[in-house]
């Protein structure tokens, strides 16, 4: 039986047989400068594939398809802990909003499940039994896409209660995310492979800039950035999610995910030589090693750090960057000022003369 990590990753990039993918052991360092370019391995709790990453509430949190614990919590993106997840799913997207954490899954009688902090989980039903793939948080309500089902979207405003709502096309919509107001989903198929929304309930359809599998898409710096695994331009940009203008990736790679932090969009690998980039734009991208050649999964920003999560390899979780030190309250203390100096006042005596 096919898994839905590798049934994902096979129709974003649109193909037909199951991919090889080849796995380095061992923790290493690549050498760069900025946040972004150098990257460090770390092993995660088991060796799942971990699909999705997120960061929220001052933990990082990481949920796989398979596994004896689908999900990992951590603080620094370096040490892990192994919590088990609601139901024995396959949990293919997890995003936080609004104090709580929400992953959604492909299969399994419930395929929501929330916790306010990563650790201990809740089981919700979806509003269908579809594959749902990924979900995102904006303007007070949780979205989440599909990739089979009647209706491929459904909201909830707090990760619990479900609502359906259809598409614009019967696509394999693979990824969502929140900006300017807008949500943005993308598809790796169909006429129309983008759609956006205001509330998550109505939507909108809109051409691609290219026809390819497009799998990711994340909002920063005013703009939409949106990734795939094939194509001749494996990136797109939108100021707004309905116009878009196609752009080179650093290399011809199988792009599966993309974050925006520190002003730098990153964006992460399942094939290719370097298997991350970086770019301040959106526009243009520099391409860098991975810390193993693994089958990278998803990248996440939090806290001056980058986090990705792999499928593969010896260890499936990289980082690049410092965690930034917690603020700091410097007190002034100030000498209490003097009460003002009155002159006195003499009375000038009355003469007469």
């Amino acid at each position: 039986m096919v898994s839905n990590r590798l049934r994902r990753v096979r129709r974003a990039v649109g193909a037909l047989a199951v991919v090889a993918l080849a796995a380095a052991a061992g923790a290493t360092t690549v050498a760069g400068a900025a946040t972004g370019d150098t990257w460090t391995a770390h092993p995660a709790t088991e060796a799942n594939n971990w699909l999705s990453v997120v960061y929220g509430n001052g933990v990082f949190v990481a949920v796989s398809v398979d596994g004896t614990n689908r999900v990992m919590t951590s603080t620094d993106g370096a040490t892990w802990t192994a919590h088990a997840a609601a139901e024995a799913n396959g949990w293919q997207g997890v995003t936080y909003g609004n104090g709580v954490f929400v992953a959604v899954a492909g299969d399994g009688t419930n395929e929501v499940m929330t916790s306010p902090d990563g650790a201990t989980w809740t089981a919700h039903a979806a509003a269908e039994a579809n594959n749902w793939l990924a979900v995102a948080y904006g303007n007070g309500v949780f979205v989440a896409v599909a990739d089979t089902g009647t209706n491929r979207v459904m909201t909830s405003p707090d990760g619990a209660t479900w609502t359906a709502h259809a598409a614009t096309e019967a696509n394999i919509w693979l990824a969502v995310a929140y900006g300017n107001g807008e949500f943005v989903a993308v598809a790796g198929d169909g006429t129309n492979r983008v759609m956006t929304s205001p509330d998550g309930v109505t939507w909108t359809a809109h051409a691609a800039a290219e026809a390819n599998g497009w799998g990711s898409v994340v909002y920063g710096n005013g703009v939409f950035v949106a990734l795939a695994g094939t194509g001749t331009n494996e990136v797109m940009t939108s100021p707004d999610g309905a116009t878009w203008t196609p752009h080179a990736a650093a290399e011809a790679n199988g792009w599966t995910s993309v974050a925006y932090g520190n002003g730098a969009f990153v964006a992460v690998a399942f094939s290719g030589t370097n298997r991350v980039m970086t770019s301040p734009d959106g526009v243009t991208w520099t391409a860098h090693a991975a810390a193993e050649a693994n089958d990278w999964s998803s990248v996440v920003y939090g806290n001056g750090l980058f986090v990705a999560v792999a499928g593969s390899g010896a260890d499936r979780v990289m980082t690049s960057g410092s965690l930034l030190p917690p603020p700091t309250t410097t007190t002034v203390t100030t000498a209490a000022t003097p009460p003002p100096v009155v002159a006195p006042v003499v009375a000038t005596p009355n003469f007469t003369g």
